[in-house]
């Protein structure tokens, strides 16, 4: 893709060690009299390099929100900037003697990456490996052929969406009950728009309860903060954030009924296999975290190996077969089945994108923090203004900022609160972003999607709407988690 008059990450750098000697040059040496505050801790939120560090995360995330019209990656901007303010970091803290405070918060923020995109990496593996099986589009056929009406298809779509997304994530999701109501909903910009409110909505709202439904979530649950089966007391408070506009949203949705399609799409051999695996991979990672203490990750890499083992015997399978005849597949009826299974494929389809983009915001926030600012933030939001209306405003705040970002920086604070609070943290940043298209990665997938009939103003007409849900969620789960918040 044309990066439009933009510098390429690459050749920045190249420029990096220069960039960064100008500026330890142009810093003056009095600068440096914030002298450690802790045996182990520099105090540079007043630091020069304080400021650029915000300066330049400021500015990498602009070029983040501006993806869509720079057609620049969105990893790229953040990948640089965490270079640059560490390396900033570093310099400042080698000068007053504590370097090895900074290699020490440097490397703990990789490790805390590494553990969440191996993670990751294996999920999307199982996604895209049950995508090439045709799993998702013979459920999008199969919906297609039953010619259900518009509303029939609102609800189902929007229940789909809310059910799927704690298990696959609300990206892949949202994509894939779009492609339904696209399918169906052709023309009818009407239909398609309200529609894909709904999906976004329900999608967001299901993966709050699960760990596996959320990045956000999957933080949480894998920093210890909320027990694997304590998330599914968000059940019913994300049951209420997504009926509660979608009640309203009802009444909108155009009468009639659209065109049946009778095209059928057949899941491969192997696809039942494969998520019979991933549900085995789930039950394994839970199992070593929760019985045995050991990180979630491991699990999941171990149920990455049974995916390859399950991929040497398709491809075994796959070769038998092809020793039959022509004549034979042909009389058979399995002529053009054969469609070779490489899990490696699988990992290369990840979202690379998204996993390099989680390091960028990981590095980069974990630099803010080793700077003083998440404290500065954690004392004004959860000691001035308390934690349930820090909580809340996270998830307002998540509607404009990525929710990634903004949970891992909650994360880094640590502040000290209830479990019930940890999981309001959790419902608002999950669901915060339905409030806005550009909130959730479900929303701006779908603007691209669904291009010129579900727009940021078409979502945000219905905003106020989504607000009422997202507040009722909020008041359920004080309400029937009451127990938790002491």
């Amino acid at each position: 893709m044309k990066n439009y008059t933009c510098i390429s990450a690459w050749g920045i750098s190249r420029y990096l060690p220069a960039i960064t000697a100008m500026i330890a040059v142009l810093i003056p040496a009095s600068l440096f009299a914030s002298e450690a505050t802790q045996a182990d801790t520099l105090d540079l939120t007043t630091h020069t390099v304080g400021y650029l560090a915000l300066a330049i995360f400021a500015f990498a995330y602009i070029l983040v929100t501006a993806e869509e019209f720079t057609h620049l990656r969105k990893s790229k901007p953040v990948i640089i900037a965490a270079g640059v303010i560490w390396s900033m970091i570093g310099w400042v803290s080698t000068q007053a003697g504590m370097g090895h405070a900074a290699e020490a918060a440097a490397r703990h923020n990789l490790l805390e990456y590494a553990e969440l995109m191996l993670f990751l990496l294996v999920a999307m593996t199982y996604i895209n490996a049950m995508e090439e099986r045709q799993v998702f589009n013979a459920l999008r056929s199969w919906l297609v052929r039953k010619g259900f009406g518009f509303r029939t298809l609102f609800w189902l779509t929007g229940i789909l969406a809310f059910f799927i997304s704690p298990i696959a994530d609300n990206l892949t999701t949202a994509l894939l009950m779009c492609a339904v109501v696209l399918a169906v909903g052709g023309d009818n910009s009407r239909f398609v728009s309200i529609a894909c409110i709904n999906i976004v909505v329900g999608a967001n709202a299901g993966g709050a309860f699960s760990p596996f439904g959320d990045i956000t979530t999957l933080m949480v649950w894998q920093k210890g903060m909320v027990d694997f089966w304590t998330f599914f007391a968000l059940f019913i408070p994300s049951v209420v954030n997504f009926l509660v506009p979608a009640a309203i949203m009802h009444f909108a949705v155009p009468a009639g009924q659209p065109m049946a399609n009778d095209e059928v799409i057949q899941m491969r051999p192997g696809a039942r296999g494969i998520m019979t695996l991933f549900i085995l991979t789930i039950a394994t990672a839970v199992s070593f975290h929760n019985f045995i203490g050991l990180p979630p990750v491991l699990g999941m890499l171990t149920g990455l190996g049974y995916l390859q083992f399950f991929g040497y015997f398709l491809k075994m399978s796959e070769r038998r077969q092809l020793a039959v005849s022509d004549t034979e597949k042909l009389h058979a009826g399995r002529l053009g089945d054969i469609v070779p299974f490489d899990v490696f494929n699988k990992v290369a389809r990840a979202e690379w994108d998204t996993l390099l983009f989680f390091y960028g915001v990981v590095m980069c926030v974990g630099g803010l923090g080793f700077i003083g600012y998440l404290a500065m933030v954690s004392e004004v939001m959860y000691t001035q203004w308390g934690a349930t209306t820090a909580n809340i405003s996270i998830g307002v705040l998540s509607a404009i900022i990525d929710n990634i970002p903004v949970m891992f920086a909650v994360l880094t604070m640590n502040p000290d609160m209830s479990l019930g609070q940890w999981l309001l943290v959790t419902l608002t940043a999950g669901v915060g972003g339905s409030l806005l298209s550009i909130g959730s990665a479900a929303g701006v997938a779908l603007m691209g999607q669904a291009r010129g009939m579900y727009t940021f103003f078409g979502h945000l007409r219905w905003t106020p709407v989504i607000a009422l849900g997202y507040g009722a969620s909020i008041l359920v789960h004080m309400w029937i988690n009451a127990a938790q918040f002491s």
